[in-house]
């Protein structure tokens, strides 16, 4: 059997739910007043935002408005600048006009001036060309007497020349083998004025000395120069072309001379060539120890 409900028990669960009831009105009261003071913020934030953009809008209203003002007053410059530029325009306009006449004038003067002047060349060159031919027919003459004496002189000349490069070559060869053999290079033949007619590269040596393995050119010039040496540099890349059963052997130059013009004999050096000049009653190759022959 149940227990009976007392007043007291209706009294304590009214008390329960007052308390309860309170709790959840202080609860919703704090809620109320902390979502209040969050939107007094974010209002309070909005109006500081709102007023910072207002003053942002006032300042570029202002910059527009200056720079509007300025782009004006530039306009209006560059509108007296214009009209400025078209009245000098015109005023040179008017002034090449005249300018322009005046020399259409001159134009006319000079080429009036220049007919007669025409005419008068044309009547001169007529002269020159009846003196020019009468030159033309002694200079011919002269010329032929000339060329003459030109040939003459030439073959005068090979002929000395000739006779002096071979008198280099008597003078070296004897000698080849024992300084190029002081030097480490063991020569076993010597083959004055070496020639090769094989195509492509016709080609003549002075000197060919030649060992086992190895063989030397040498350029031989009563006075040496620096175009002989450039010239010989290009005919030793040259060589086993013209002379195909050397190609396996070690090629050097030599360069030889009775007279040899200031500084080639370094020049040679440092090209890495032997240099050879006389010396007492032979020759010999003034290279010091240091030096390194270039090989081909």
């Amino acid at each position: 059997m149940s227990k009976p409900v007392t007043i007291e028990d209706i009294y304590e669960l009214f008390r329960a739910s007052q308390a309860e009831a309170d709790r959840k009105f202080a609860a919703s009261k704090e809620e109320d007043e902390r979502r209040t003071a969050e939107i007094d913020r974010l209002f309070a934030a909005s109006k500081e935002e709102s007023e910072r953009r207002a003053a942002e809008i006032d300042r570029l209203f202002a910059e527009s408005k200056a720079e509007n003002e300025r782009r004006k007053a530039e306009d209006e410059r560059r509108k007296e600048e214009s009209e400025r530029r078209a009245a000098e325009a015109d005023r040179k306009f008017a002034a090449s006009k005249e300018e322009s006449d005046r020399r259409a004038a001159e134009i006319d003067r000079l080429f009036a001036a220049s007919k007669a002047e025409d005419e008068r060349r044309k009547a001169e060159d007529e002269r020159r060309k009846a003196e020019d031919e009468r030159r033309k027919e002694e200079a011919d003459r002269s010329m032929a007497e000339l060329k003459k004496t030109v040939e003459r002189t030439s073959k005068a000349v090979d002929s000395l020349t000739t006779r002096w490069g071979r008198f280099v070559e008597e003078l070296v060869e004897p000698a080849v083998i024992r300084i190029f053999q002081a030097w480490g290079i063991d020569i076993k033949e010597i083959y004055p004025s070496a020639r090769s007619e094989r195509e492509p590269i016709p080609m003549e040596i002075h000197i060919l000395a030649v060992d086992e393995t190895e063989l030397v050119l040498v350029e031989c010039k009563c006075k040496l120069t620096q175009e002989d040496v450039d010239e010989f540099l290009e005919k030793l890349p040259q060589f086993k072309l013209a002379f195909s059963h050397y190609k396996n052997y070690q090629v050097y130059g030599a360069v030889a001379g009775i007279e040899i013009n200031e500084g080639i004999d370094r020049y040679a050096y440092r090209k890495g060539l032997f240099v050879i000049k006389p010396s007492e009653d032979t020759v010999a190759i003034i290279n010091d120890e240091g030096f390194k022959p270039s090989s081909w």
